[in-house]
C-alpha cells in the first residue's frame, strides 16, 4: 500500500459522503489496510481501494452483479470504479459487520442460506471465473519463494500437490456456470440497513462462475482441522440444505463435493500462515500448527471426488 493512498482515499470517501466535509462530524474511520485493499468508511459511506491488479473491466462485472442481485449482495452505491492514485476504487453503503467477540451471534444460517441464493441464482451478466483456485495458487507460491526450508511448507506442498488440476488453478474448472462468491467467511456479511437490517454477503474481488462447494470449503475445513465447533458446522451445512444449496445432496455424506475444496482452502490457509510467521521471524502459533498438521494427514489420504 502506498503511504499517501490511505490519506487521499480518506479524504475521497469524505467528499463522496458529503457536499461539504469541513463541516461535518461524522464517524470515519479505516476499516482494512492491506496491500490488496484498503477500506475506510465515512458516516454510511464506505470506499474500498482493490489490489494494484484489480482488472476494471472484471471488477465492473461484478458491481454489475452485485447490483441486480440487492437480497443476496450489498449493492454499490455506483455502477463503475473510479480511479485514485491508480488504483480502482468502488463505493457503498455502510453495514454493520458481524461482531468477532460475541461467536454465540454468529449468523452461520444466514450465510449458508445467501449462499444457497446465490448458488441457485443464474447470473444476471457475463462474469470471469472465480478466483478462489487462482488465489490459493498465490498463497502456496508465496510460500514457496518465502519459506522453502521451513519444515512447515513440505507437509503443505505434498497437501497441495494432491489436489486435482483445477483446484490448484492449472486448469479450468469443472463448473463453468455456478454464480460463486469466491472467499466467504463471516467477515463478508454486514447488516444492511445498519444497524439492524438482514445480512448480505460483501466483497465482490473473487465473485465468478466456478464449483460451488468452494464457497462451503472454508468452514468445512476449520471444521475438518478442530477448528470449527461440530455444531456450527451443523447449523451451518442444515441451513444450506433446508435453502435449496445444489452443491451438497440433501441427506447422506457431503464431503464427496467438498474434500477437494476443503483441502484447497486448508493448503491456502495453511501457507499464509507459515508465510507470516516467517516474515514475523516466529514460531508457529496453536492454530496454525493444527492447520500445518491437517495438510500432513491430507498428504497421506487420496481426495475425494465426486466421481471417486
Amino acid at each position: 500500500m502506498t503511504t499517501d493512498l490511505l490519506p487521499a482515499l480518506t479524504a475521497h470517501v469524505t467528499a463522496t459522503a458529503h457536499a461539504s466535509p469541513r463541516t461535518c462530524r461524522c464517524t470515519t474511520g479505516t476499516l482494512a489496510a492491506r496491500e490488496d485493499a484498503t477500506v475506510v468508511r465515512h458516516a454510511g459511506t464506505v470506499a474500498k481501494a482493490h489490489a494494484p491488479d484489480a482488472d476494471p473491466t472484471e471488477l465492473t462485472l461484478r458491481l454489475t452483479v452485485a447490483t441486480r442481485l440487492p437480497g443476496i449482495l450489498l449493492p454499490p452505491l455506483t455502477p463503475t470504479p473510479a480511479e485514485l492514485h491508480g488504483r480502482l476504487v468502488t463505493h457503498w453503503p455502510y453495514g454493520t459487520p458481524v461482531d468477532p467477540d460475541d461467536p454465540d451471534a454468529a449468523p452461520w444460517e444466514a450465510a449458508a442460506t445467501l449462499l444457497a441464493r446465490l448458488h441457485r441464482t443464474p447470473a444476471p451478466t457475463a462474469v470471469p471465473p472465480m478466483r478462489g483456485p487462482a488465489k490459493a495458487a498465490h498463497a502456496i507460491a508465496l510460500l514457496h519463494t518465502t519459506a522453502p526450508h521451513h519444515p512447515a511448507t513440505a507437509p503443505v506442498l505434498r497437501a497441495w500437490a494432491a489436489l486435482p488440476p483445477w483446484a490448484r488453478g492449472e486448469a479450468p474448472m469443472p463448473d463453468t456456470a455456478t454464480l460463486c462468491h469466491g472467499d466467504l467467511h463471516l467477515g463478508q456479511l454486514v447488516r444492511h440497513p445498519a444497524p439492524d437490517g438482514p445480512w448480505l454477503l460483501i466483497d465482490v474481488d473473487d465473485l465468478g462462475a466456478g464449483v460451488p462447494a468452494w464457497d462451503l470449503a472454508r468452514p468445512a475445513a476449520w471444521y475438518a482441522c478442530g477448528l470449527l465447533a461440530p455444531d456450527e458446522w451443523h447449523r451451518f451445512l442444515t441451513a444450506y440444505r433446508a435453502a435449496g444449496g445444489p452443491t451438497v445432496p440433501s441427506g447422506g455424506d457431503p464431503w464427496t463435493a467438498l474434500d477437494v475444496p476443503a483441502r484447497a482452502l486448508t493448503a491456502q490457509t495453511a501457507a499464509r500462515a507459515v508465510t507470516k510467521a516467517v516474515a514475523a521471524g516466529r514460531p508457529l502459533d496453536e492454530v496454525e500448527q493444527s492447520l500445518v498438521d491437517a495438510c500432513a494427514r491430507m498428504g497421506s489420504v487420496r481426495p475425494v471426488t465426486p466421481s471417486g
